[in-house]
């Protein structure tokens, strides 16, 4: 039955692609605007193949890196180092787990992304005693950034030809743009409430609650991280302020509750900062 079922969808396809080329076809002999149409396809036929170069050659790239740590073992060895790590440094292993799945998934689609990243990098997190779903998440999480952090940046440079741009530059500038994403696996990995994962000693509307201001501190450390990388919020900020934004947000990550209240306090003195300096430039 399934069988049947794939190849009637496979057909089915077909024939619908069919049916668009003669609807496309047909309104173009009737006007005889045939021949132009025909020159624009061949045209568009050239176009793309010439603009598929950069993303094939990229692919091409990450599989020699990817078949290379797998038949050398590699990726084992530097696992069992980052798990030796973590039992000393959390911070440190994360950050070293990140950029492993950034490698890993480079230039992968996303089902074989998350085959590649969990079976390599997910174990370097569950060595450390984080709950299975979170270190998932986590490793195929920056598995998926990896189509747009440089170098390899694939979904930039398939996007560089449309935009007329260097994928380099748009790689680039698509970081710049995810870069607030970039603190939520963290906080995820040390509070999994964050992921409604049960935590020993939290139940009912204390866990509930606790979900809540989790996610609370989620947004506000997304958007002080995003005042960072942009240093804009109602008008221009200045450098001391984008640095005060990203430490505060620092705070945030960690679910302490000495940390919790200076980030949340540090928030607060911004935006009452920021408050101060729009009531002086009304007044002037």
């Amino acid at each position: 039955a399934l069988a049947g079922l794939s190849a009637a969808s496979l057909w089915f396809s077909v024939a619908a692609v069919t049916a668009v080329v003669f609807a496309m076809v047909i309104p173009a002999l009737l006007t005889g605007r045939g021949r132009e149409t025909l020159l624009g396809c061949r045209a568009a036929l050239a176009d793309g193949a010439r603009q598929a170069l950069p993303v094939g050659l990229a692919c091409a790239l990450v599989g020699i890196v990817i078949g290379t740590m797998t038949l050398t073992g590699l990726g084992t060895i530097v696992g069992n180092s980052l798990i030796s790590l973590g039992k000393e440094n959390l911070a440190a292993t994360l950050v070293l787990t990140m950029i492993f799945s950034l490698i890993l998934g480079m230039g992968i689609p996303t089902i074989p992304n998350y085959i590649i990243t969990s079976s390599l990098a997910a174990p370097i997190l569950l060595g450390l005693n984080i709950p299975l779903i979170v270190s998932h998440m986590f490793v195929f999480y920056f598995g998926i950034m990896a189509d747009l952090t440089p170098p390899v940046a694939l979904a930039a440079f398939a996007a560089a030809p449309m935009a007329k741009e260097s994928g380099m530059k748009i790689g680039l500038q698509a970081v710049r743009i995810a870069l607030p994403g970039f603190i939520i696996p963290y906080m995820a990995i040390y509070d999994p409430t964050l992921m409604l994962q049960p935590v020993a000693g939290l139940d009912g509307a204390l866990y509930w609650l606790a979900v809540g201001f989790t996610t609370l501190k989620a947004v506000i450390a997304m958007a002080l991280w995003g005042i960072a990388a942009f240093g804009h919020l109602d008008r221009p900020v200045s450098w001391p302020e984008r640095i005060y934004c990203f430490v505060a947000a620092g705070f945030l990550i960690f679910p302490s509750t000495a940390t919790d209240i200076i980030g949340l306090v540090a928030t607060a003195g911004f935006l009452a900062w920021r408050l101060l300096l729009a009531r002086r430039r009304a007044a002037a």
